[in-house]
Formats: structure tokens, C-alpha cells, sequence
């Protein structure tokens, strides 16, 4: 049996087997009802995990049987962006549902003081909240030092009731956390693999929580669990890369063959599928630990991540282009089901982004959200409700590099863009259209229709769209007329 048959043989195994765990944990139980008690919510948040690279997107090399399970019997929203592929941006976004250039417009720019972030509202629900792992706005920069050994200021951690983390890392065996203040601070480098070790620090806050609930604190609790991987480096523990040959990885149709790119993306591609597999038995280790506590039937859990990663389509590498390997992210909401009645493979069309995200989990928990939010809450398509369908949704998603990075392999230079529910994407730079595609053709994004006049009309429309974006959004950007 060679390498792939062995995947898909243990990935069918394993998927099988988790199936069958996740219902019965799931299935009503009388001593894990909710009964009017609001429930958890858990984000499980990886950094430049490509929506592309699991199975249940169909990518031969992703070994992902609980993160495939969780889409089977959760909300895999198969059209979900990262609005501006780039860690502080999304991360900005996400916690204020504010768009990049109103708040964390490039990277390592911190939120603005006075922003509040989905922790308030929470907390004013009466929800515990907490935050574990990579931070990533306290607008610290690399140059003056190690970001792992700054120490962020308890009043730039976003309000949590509970912060252990760290600015940036970017080494995965030599990772450091910090919290508290004053005589109670702490900062410790963690005696492990990064993401197994964070993991550790969220089941210990759940264990905590459960036993905060059998002395008399019923609150709920609201969890972030924030890990750096896959993002490079890429490496896993030994048991993990053990699994990827660079010559046996099955590359992607528009990564270019017999040069650079292709000797790099197959270098890369083994060491971050060896990770994401590493995160995936991380995930189960969460799964696991709400069920020997009893949590698993009232705690929602969101899978997700802040944006995708090139590994040498087009030629390019890493994130902040509007590529779809850069773009694209998962989101899968699984976990708490009030009504369990085998509603499975419910697979959203709705163009999520990253200012939806906050919106969505205040609604997984019944809290209306604040007026300073801009996204869109999506949570009626996990709860199966059409009361919150009321409103009409967005039917595209608006793209952002607002301030670039300078990295190297990427796009350093500003643009805007949107991709739409039906599958058309156009992005621009200044007074000029840069890419337009049909993605329902052409998904590896081989043929540019930019300046085809086949597509004049459509083009046209797209461009009506974006320039709605720009003003509805107040940003500013000079769109190319029409």
C-alpha cells in the first residue's frame, strides 16, 4: 500500500470512527441539556491555512478526518474569504467587525485605543471570556526585537477576562506566552510543539470552567484558542512529518512545473501539511476534552483561519495577493446543536468575511450586536432559523491590501477587490483592473478576463459593486471607470 492509499484508507478509518463519536456526543443527553442556559462558543484559529488544503475540499495530500467530520455535521461555508489576506489586518477585523482601514489597516499596526472588541459584548451577556495564543496587534515591530519576548500591554489585550499569549513568533519549538500584570505576571516559554501546547492551555481553561460551573459560576464562556501553524516555518512534531514526501505531494494545476516554484511549494507543502494534520488532532483534543467535562452538546466550536497561503500557484508565495489560494479560509461551525436531527452537509454559499465573524458568533449565542459592528451575522444557517435571514445578505465579499507589507513574493502594492456569491472575482489597483475571473470556469485562475471584451457587461456590473463597497465602506480608493 503506498502513502496516498494509506491516507485515505486511515483518513476513512478515522473519519468513520469520529463520525460515530461526534453524533453520540451531539444526540440529546439529559445531563448535558442546555435547557435556558446560553451556550459556549470556542474559536479554533489557525494562521495561513488555505481553505484549499483539507479533505473535505477534495485536496489529496490533506489528512483532516476531524476537521472533515466537523464539516459533515456542522456549517462549512464553502465561499468564505479573508477580505485582506494578512495576519493583523484580519485580526483587527475579526475582533471588531471593522473594516481594515478603519482599524488595523497593514501589518504590525495595533487596534486603536479605545476599540472594543467581541469581548465586550460578551461580557455583557454574562459570559467569561479568554484568549490563548498568537496576538498580533499590539502594533509592536520586529525590528526593534524578537516580537515572542514583548510584552504586551494588559490594556492592548482587547478586554478578555483571561489573556495568556504572545505578539508574534514565527518558531513553533521555541514559543513563548506571557499574561497577567504586576506581581502576577508571567512569561514562560512552553515546554512543547507550539500548537500542542496552546491546546493544553485551552483544555485547562475548559477543565477550569467546568469546575467553576460545579462550585456555582454558571457562567458561559467565550474562548479564543490562537496557534501560529501552518504558517512557516513549516515544521511538526517528527511523527508528523514523517507522513509527506516533497516528491509524493500532489501539487495544485496552477503551480507552475519544472523550476523554482515547484522545488519550493513541494519543500514547503510537506512540512505544512505535516502541521495542519498536527492541528487537526489538536482539534479532536479539544472535542474530546468538552466531552469528558460534559460540554460538548452546549459549546459551539468555529474553525477558522486568518488567511491562505500561495505555496507556488501562479508562481508566488505566502498571502496578501487576491489569488484564491490566498484568499479563500476555512469556516466551519460545528459543535452545540439545540435541534440534532441529522442535518448534515450544510454547506452555506454565503460570501462570509472576516467583519461577519464577531456578528456570527454573538448570534450562535443569542446576543444582538452592537451598533459599531459592520459585518453581517450568518449564525440562522447553523442554528436553522430564518428569523435572522430577515435581513437580505451580501452577495459578494470586498477585498482589501490597504497598506502592503513589503514582503517579498507577494503583492506590494494597494488594491481592492470582491469576490461574488455566483463566482466572479475583479480586483483593481489604482484606476486600473487588474484581474477578473470566472471562477466557476476557470477555478485555478489560468485565464484573466481583465480586458477581454467578452465579458464587458459583467465586467461593468463588477466594477458598480465595487465602487459600492468603496463608499458604503468609506474607503478610499479611485476605482477605474466603467
Amino acid at each position: 500500500m503506498d502513502r496516498r492509499q494509506f491516507l485515505q484508507t486511515s483518513a476513512s478509518v478515522s473519519a468513520a470512527s469520529a463520525v460515530g463519536t461526534l453524533a453520540q456526543a451531539q444526540a440529546p443527553q439529559t445531563r448535558d441539556t442546555p435547557g435556558d442556559r446560553r451556550p459556549n462558543l470556542i474559536w479554533l484559529f489557525s494562521d495561513q491555512h488555505r481553505s484549499q488544503a483539507m479533505g473535505c475540499t477534495g485536496d489529496p495530500n490533506a489528512y483532516t478526518p476531524t476537521i472533515d467530520t466537523c464539516a459533515v455535521f456542522g456549517s462549512h461555508f464553502v465561499n468564505a474569504v479573508s477580505g485582506f489576506p494578512l495576519c493583523c489586518p484580519f485580526r483587527g477585523s475579526v475582533l471588531t467587525s471593522r473594516y481594515p482601514h478603519k482599524c488595523v489597516p497593514g501589518h504590525e499596526y495595533p487596534l486603536p485605543d479605545g476599540q472594543p472588541t467581541l469581548a465586550q459584548p460578551f461580557q455583557q451577556a454574562g459570559y467569561h471570556t479568554a484568549y490563548i495564543g498568537k496576538w498580533h496587534l499590539a502594533g509592536y515591530k520586529e525590528r526593534n526585537g524578537r516580537a515572542a519576548m514583548h510584552i504586551t500591554d494588559p490594556n492592548k489585550r482587547g478586554g478578555f477576562d483571561h489573556w495568556v499569549g504572545y505578539e508574534n513568533n514565527n518558531s513553533q519549538w521555541d514559543s513563548w506566552v506571557h499574561g497577567g500584570e504586576g506581581k502576577d505576571a508571567f512569561h514562560y516559554r512552553l515546554p512543547g510543539y507550539e500548537t500542542d501546547e496552546l491546546t493544553n492551555l485551552l483544555i485547562r481553561y475548559i477543565r477550569d470552567r467546568s469546575e467553576a460551573r460545579k462550585n456555582g459560576d454558571d457562567k458561559p464562556f467565550f474562548a479564543i484558542l490562537s496557534v501560529q501553524p501552518p504558517h512557516d516555518p513549516y515544521v511538526a512534531p517528527e511523527e508528523y512529518m514523517q507522513r509527506y514526501t516533497p516528491a509524493k505531494i500532489e501539487l495544485r494545476a496552477n503551480v507552475p512545473r519544472g523550476g523554482r516554484a515547484e522545488e519550493i511549494a513541494r519543500r514547503d507543502l510537506a512540512g505544512y501539511y505535516a502541521m495542519i494534520a498536527n492541528w487537526d488532532h489538536n482539534i479532536a483534543r479539544v472535542q474530546k476534552a468538552l466531552q469528558d467535562v460534559e460540554m460538548a452538546f452546549n459549546t459551539h466550536l468555529i474553525i477558522m483561519s486568518d488567511h491562505g497561503d500561495m505555496h507556488g500557484s501562479h508562481g508566488e508565495f505566502r498571502k496578501t495577493s487576491p489569488w484564491e489560494e490566498s484568499i479563500r479560509v476555512p469556516f466551519i461551525i460545528t459543535g452545540a446543536q439545540h435541534r440534532y436531527d441529522g442535518y448534515l452537509n450544510n454547506r452555506p454559499t454565503a460570501p462570509l468575511n472576516y467583519v461577519d465573524i464577531a456578528p456570527t458568533s454573538l448570534g450562535l449565542c443569542g446576543i444582538e450586536k452592537p451598533d459599531w459592528m459592520e459585518g453581517h451575522d450568518y449564525s440562522h444557517y447553523r442554528l436553522q432559523s430564518r428569523q435572522a435571514a430577515r435581513k437580505a445578505e451580501p452577495e459578494s465579499a470586498f477585498l482589501q491590501c490597504v497598506i502592503p507589507t513589503g514582503h517579498g513574493n507577494s503583492i506590494n502594492k494597494p488594491w481592492r477587490g470582491l469576490v461574488t456569491k455566483d463566482g466572479w472575482k475583479i480586483a483593481c489597483f489604482e484606476g486600473l483592473v487588474w484581474q477578473m475571473f470566472n471562477l466557476n470556469e476557470d477555478p485555478y485562475e489560468l485565464t484573466n478576463l481583465a480586458h477581454n471584451n467578452t465579458v464587458t457587461a459583467e465586467r461593468r456590473k463588477l466594477l458598480g459593486q465595487l465602487q459600492q463597497w468603496v463608499s458604503d465602506t468609506g474607503d478610499r480608493f479611485t476605482i477605474p471607470e466603467q
